[in-house]
């Protein structure tokens, strides 16, 4: 990899690199987070009419939209999800 430094083409230093690097990977953990939170207040959105005062939920459905909101605090978050199983 190189860089322009006053108009001349040089090699980045394994410093840079490393750096690069870095910040590539946050920026893809980032990335995978948010699909990730993206994907859990999609199923979130798909039960909240059982949410509702007018309506009981069952314990099993209750588990399943906890479990969706803790998705974030998994091991291995974000870049291994284990999605619950909707009731």
């Amino acid at each position: 990899m190189n860089k322009y430094v006053n108009g001349v083409l040089t090699p980045l230093t394994a410093v840079e690199i490393a750096e690069l690097e870095t910040s590539l990977g946050v920026l893809e953990s980032n990335r995978l987070a948010n699909k990730a939170r993206i994907e859990r207040d999609s199923l979130l959105a798909e039960t909240d009419y059982l949410a509702l005062s007018d309506n009981t939920m069952s314990a099993a459905m209750i588990a399943y939209r906890q479990a969706l909101r803790d998705i974030t605090d998994q091991t291995g978050f974000p870049t291994s999800v284990t999605w619950p199983t909707k009731p």
